[in-house]
């Protein structure tokens, strides 16, 4: 498990340095299957994607998480290997079902040029993968509590 979130960090890491510029029914005799449902609500979005974002987003700086409104905002990351570029990214979690339309990433990129960081573009496949990441790892989880 610990290689895997290694793994995924760095693949977030990579992406980001190679593009800086990702319910249940009543009764008391439910099935395993619904507890593990996709709409999982106690925090106010799906908890799934929630621990997914956090996850896949462990490695850069956190300005704010809120896990009602779903929003995590992370603070500028800049990549040792390329240290003129930075990124910040904001995650919004838009629905309380595990759904690929329930998440939006978006990304700014700032770039260094003569001691200023200037505003640059962020190309949209960063945005993509890293969505697709955070989705595939929530997948993973719920996954795992179903079989778990």
């Amino acid at each position: 498990m610990r290689k895997d979130k290694i793994a995924s960090n760095i693949i977030i890491a990579a992406a980001l340095s190679t593009f800086i510029m990702l319910g249940g029914c009543g009764g008391s005799n439910r099935p395993r299957a619904d507890i593990a449902a996709s709409k999982i609500t106690t925090i106010g979005v799906n908890s799934y994607m929630w621990q997914a974002s956090l996850e896949a987003l462990s490695f850069m700086p956190l300005l704010q998480a809120d896990s009602n409104g779903g929003v995590i905002i992370t603070d500028w990351y800049v990549n040792p290997q390329t240290p003129t570029d930075r990124v910040k990214l904001t995650v919004t979690i838009l629905d309380q079902d595990l759904r690929a339309d329930g998440l939006r990433v978006a990304a700014s990129r700032q770039v260094a040029k003569e001691g200023q960081w200037i505003d640059a573009p962020v190309k949209a496949a960063t945005v993509q993968k890293l969505e697709s990441i955070i989705l595939t790892k929530a997948r993973d989880l719920r996954r795992s509590a179903i079989d778990g």
